[in-house]
């Protein structure tokens, strides 16, 4: 864990990725089959979070370790996990790999922000449009062949006048897929601390 610089230093001395890290090898001591990991990454710098994702990796890879990890973040999920699983009041609503959750959000997403961001996901619809969410004054509009419809979308905005103040395409996210599922984006969830996001990482074979 690349500690041994600091072997006779006490542990209140320690950075937080240096703890979490101590952490980590503590529970490695028995040579686990399974290890559970809580957040590991919480409050970490994207330096400390980098080297620690590469030693889990490390871990489950070399070592066979399944590793059972709960994390609010997206990035880490897609990259550590083979299969993830979606808790959302007590209850596994989905569970599946990453790849596979992302398929069930079909088409592209537009993500449009705007003051009249409640209007646009009531009204908004076309025979191309498979849905519409609006969540903290930003619509989340699922479609097909988003670069091919974008033009079109444009103009139903302005005829019926709204107010758009940024509009942007990407592909479906782990975040969409949380949002689809639970109804609320994962910061809101986070915020709330009510619901949990639990990852599992099993062993590749």
């Amino acid at each position: 864990m690349e500690l041994y610089d600091r072997k006779d230093s006490l542990v209140k001395t320690f950075s937080g990725g240096m703890r979490r890290r101590l952490e980590i090898a503590r529970g490695l001591l028995h040579e686990p089959a399974v290890l559970f990991l809580d957040e590991p990454t919480l409050g970490l710098d994207p330096q400390t979070r980098n080297h620690l994702w590469d030693y889990i990796q490390t871990l489950n890879q070399t070592k066979g370790i399944t590793i059972i990890l709960t994390t609010h973040y997206m990035d880490e999920a897609d990259r550590l996990c083979d299969r993830i699983a979606i808790i959302d009041k007590g209850k596994i609503i989905a569970m599946d790999t990453p790849e596979e959750l992302k398929t069930r959000v079909s088409g592209d997403v537009v993500t449009v922000s705007s003051p009249d961001a409640k209007r646009i996901a009531a009204e908004i619809s076309a025979p191309w449009i498979s849905g519409a969410e609006e969540h903290n004054g930003v619509v989340t509009i699922r479609l097909e062949s988003a670069e091919k419809h974008l033009t079109e979308l444009i103009g139903i905005f302005g005829k019926n006048g709204y107010d758009i103040s940024s509009v942007s395409i990407r592909k479906p996210t782990l975040e969409d897929v949380f949002l689809h599922y639970t109804g609320k984006s994962i910061r809101e969830d986070e915020a709330g601390a009510t619901d949990r996001m639990r990852m599992m990482m099993g062993r590749r074979r």
